[in-house]
Order: structure tokens, then sequence, then C-alpha cells
């Protein structure tokens, strides 16, 4: 126990039951947010407008809170906006796929930019992958080949939902590379805020072009309020309260609570029942973002910079 304690000062996590309680329930919240886009009737790509759009307000009271002294640093900034066009794409292309494939493969290949970055990384600095990431990424490819493949035995509309998921994926990963970097220096918050501020109007347009419906109808406003509330303000702000207190590998494990509960709901409300095959595909899977996300930092500062 003192061995523990002592471990835990020295790498600067202090984490308590609370912030244990908010990891879990930020990726839970996270969790409700594909079964909100199937119940929402705007359309799939409008949905994903509201839910940046409506606590744009919240947000940026938060940003203002949490604001750094000084100027803000406006390259990076517009750094920041960019990456919007990525979370755009991103959104767009995940509830297009919420739509056609079961829940737990959806947030299953929605997050797989974790193992996207990690290849990445490998090919920036160009070397070979340790076991861990070696095996992160043949589970990866061996899992998301088992799920591919039982979705075309269902129908090839849930092969093409999957396919728009895998590529949300690349496009979240995408965004998370200049996002992680600035939100050391603008913060969570900031950072959120000049996301929404870019993507929001991006998605009304791709809604518009793409000839869907924007404002609720016979559903309500309650599904396009509950998904905002959840994923963007309850899910993130959990997260940005419990993150800094856990090492990769906890937040990893607590990652995989994500497909668990879309897989259960896929299950329990529209009857997406699962065979040890699919089981298997999804361990893999789940394995590979456990790996990726709790690989060691690839690249050790220099010493006095």
């Amino acid at each position: 126990m003192g061995e523990t304690s002592a471990e835990a000062g020295k790498n600067g996590f202090h984490a308590g039951a609370w912030h244990f309680a908010a990891l879990i329930a930020g990726n839970v919240a996270l969790a409700l947010g594909p079964w909100l886009v199937r119940l929402a009737d705007t359309g799939p790509v409008s949905v994903a407008f509201w839910r940046l759009f409506l606590p744009i307000p919240l947000i940026a009271f938060l940003a203002w809170r949490g604001r750094s002294p000084g100027n803000l640093d406006w390259r990076l900034a517009l750094l920041v906006m960019a990456a919007g066009v990525f979370f755009s794409l991103d959104l767009a292309s995940w509830h297009i796929g919420i739509e056609q494939t079961r829940l737990g493969n959806a947030v299953l290949f929605g997050n797989s930019g974790s193992v996207i970055l990690m290849v990445w990384g490998l090919i920036a600095l160009r070397r070979a992958p340790s076991w861990r990431e070696g095996g992160g990424v043949l589970a990866a490819l061996v899992g998301a080949a088992i799920l591919l493949g039982r979705s075309l035995e269902i129908s090839t509309a849930t092969f093409i939902g999957d396919l728009f998921c895998l590529f949300a994926g690349v496009c979240y990963a995408f965004y998370l590379l200049p996002a992680q970097r600035a939100r050391a220096v603008l913060g969570q918050w900031s950072v959120l805020l000049l996301v929404s501020l870019a993507a929001s109007p991006l998605l009304l347009g791709m809604a518009v072009l793409a000839g869907e419906p924007v404002w609720p109808g016979e559903a309500g406003w309650t599904p396009v309020l509950l998904l905002a509330l959840s994923s963007q303000v309850i899910g993130q702000g959990l997260l940005v309260y419990s993150l800094r207190h856990f090492p990769p590998l906890i937040i990893g494990m607590a990652l995989l609570t994500q497909p668990a509960v879309a897989a259960t709901i896929g299950w329990v409300v529209f009857g997406e029942l699962l065979v040890p095959l699919d089981i298997l595909g999804m361990v893999l899977v789940g394995t590979a973002l456990l790996l990726a996300r709790s690989s060691p930092p690839r690249v050790q500062p220099r010493p006095g910079g």
C-alpha cells in the first residue's frame, strides 16, 4: 500500500474515489451518444450540428473561467479551428454510420483514432513497433476484419455503416493531433470552444446540402438536448475533471466501458444480438484501443528543452 502511494505521488497521479467515479461516468455519458443520435429525427449530420452548437454559451463561460493569463496565441487558435474541420467530418461520418451499423461497432470504430495515432507516431519516428504496439495493431486488424465480415453477413448497409465509422476514426485522429498540442497552452475548454465554433457551421452546411431535416420533428428537442448535454457538457466535463489524475493504462481501460455500454443498449433497445464471433472481434479491437492508450510516450523530451 505504501509502495503504491509512493509510486502514485512520484508519477503525479493523485486519484480518489470521486475522480474514478467521474472517469467512469464520463465514459458512460459519451456511450449514450449513439442511442440519442438514433432517437433524434433531425438527420444524423443535423443532430451533430445541434450537439456542438447548443452548448457553446456554457462552454464559452467555462473557457472564460479557465482562461490562461496573457494574450491569446492566435496562430495556435487558428490551428485548433483547422482541427475543427476534421472534427466536423468525424462527427458527420460517425453519426451517419451510427444509423447504419450496430452501436457497439460504431463506438469501437469511432474510437479507432487511438490506434491510428499510435501507427502515425511509429511512421513519424521511422522505427519498428514494440511488442505492445505491434500486438495492438495486429489485434486491431484482426478484430476489425471479424467485425466487418460479420457486418457484411448481416447486410451491405451495416458494412457501409462500419466503413463510415472507421473513416470517422481517421478524421478523429487528425483532429487530435493539433488539438492535443494546443490543449496544454489554451486549456481544454478553450480548445473545445474553438473547435465547436469552427465545426458547427460546417456541419449545418453539410446537413443543408444533404437535404436533411435540421429542425426536430415529432421526436421533439429531448434527444437533441440530451445529446448536447451528455456528450459535450457532462461527458467532456467529467473527463476534463478526471483524466489528469490517472495513468494512460487506467484511462484506456475506462475507455472500454463505452463499447460495452453501447453494445448493451443495442441489444436491449434495438435487438442487436451478439454471437461469440462478434464478442471476439470486439475484444480484439478493445484490446487494441487499450494497448494504444497505455503505450508509453514515444518521444522523450531532451534535457533543457
